[in-house]
Order: C-alpha cells, then structure tokens, then sequence
C-alpha cells in the first residue's frame, strides 16, 4: 500500500518565491514520468524525509497534489545541501504499478559469521543490488544471512534466496560478502621486508649508437 504525501502546485519559478518556498519548511521539487508532462510542485520537507526513513528510498509514494490528480511516484533523486545537510529539491518519476522497472536495494549483512569468531575480517564488496520488479513488489531491502560463512569464503548473488516476485540483474559472481584472514605481525614485517628488499630499478644510459 503506497503511502500518502501531500504537494502543492508551484507555477512561480522565480529563485525569491523558491527560498521563500524553503523558508517555508518545504522544498520545490518536480514530478515527471514515461510519456508525462513535467510537473513542479513543493512538498513538506519534515514529512518526506519521515517518509523515506520510515518506508525506504524505494517506497511507493501516493502524492497528492493540491487541487490535482493523486499520483503513485517514487523518489528519484535528491540535492541536499553540503554544509546545512538541509534538503533542497527533490524528483519524483511516475510509476506504472502493472510494469516491471529497474532499481537499485540495498543489501544488509545479518549475524556473526564464522569466520569473525575465529578472528576473521567480514568484507561487503558492495552496498546495494539492481533488482526488476513491479513497483509493488520491490523488496525494502535484501538481507544476507553470514553465520555460516569462515575464513577464505564467500557469497554471490548466485547464492542469495529470492524470496519475492523480482530477480536480480548484477552478475550471479558478483561477490557480496567475503571473510579474509586477520593481517597479523608477520604479514606485516614479511610485507616490510620485501618492501626493502627489492631491488632498485635500474635506468640503462643509452649508448653513442643508440641515441644515433
């Protein structure tokens, strides 16, 4: 069920009606989709930042525009601020609820996997998976269960359970999470050692005939 965000129409696109709009608490934002017009609105920024954190980037947002039609979007991209953190503007894209579309899940590693336990380094090579699926059906988050995994082991996403109605698209080899032996003291001093041990490269002078 998607959840509920009201907008407000904004024909003024002038950068004083802009800040004011942010002074306001709210941010200009635009709605476009496949074959849809462009349209450009404000929505709450206290409210979309609670939606996001609360249903994930990838929540089906039934967005209400102010005297307007009532839209399923997701959100598309975001401009925050870099030395506020405040949210700037916001895109919302369209989505058909009956068609496939491409997006990107984040992935989270759950439970201590073996190889931790026996001092092992647990490494995640990647933070996120491209899945297609309907709209409905795109998962909140792909959870990756370690425990069993030791030292020198690893999984791919040919070894992740999909438990949904979606497929992922990345490459099944891709390595999502692997256990690597501690460095220890000896890795450390062998790696020194061959560090100067290694010969100088030696630059050879061309000769009278050479450079002829």
């Amino acid at each position: 069920m998607a959840v509920k965000l009201n907008a407000k129409k904004r024909e003024d696109l002038a950068k004083s009606v802009t800040s004011e709009i942010r002074k306001s608490g709210r941010i200009p934002a635009v709605v476009y989709g496949k074959d849809k017009d462009a349209k450009t609105i404000s929505v709450d920024s206290v409210d979309l930042v609670k939606t996001v954190r609360d249903e994930g980037r990838n929540a089906i947002i039934s967005l209400q525009v102010e005297g307007g039609d009532t839209v399923d979007v997701m959100l598309h991209d975001y401009q925050i601020d870099p030395i506020k953190d405040d949210l700037l503007h916001a895109d919302f894209y369209i989505v058909n609820m009956s068609e496939e579309m491409d997006v990107d899940v984040s992935v989270r590693l759950d439970g201590e996997s073996k190889g931790e336990k026996e001092g092992g380094v647990l490494q995640q090579p990647f933070y996120e998976i491209q899945v297609r699926a309907k709209p409905k059906d795109i998962p909140e988050e792909i959870v990756v269960d370690v425990s069993d995994l030791d030292v020198n082991e690893s999984l791919s996403i040919s070894d992740l359970k999909v438990t949904g109605n979606y497929e992922f698209l990345d490459d099944p080899d891709t390595t999502i999470a692997s256990v690597v032996p501690p460095t220890t003291e000896e890795d450390l001093e062998t790696d020194t050692e061959a560090d100067e041990n290694a010969e100088p490269e030696v630059i050879k002078e061309k000769s009278d005939s050479e450079e002829e």
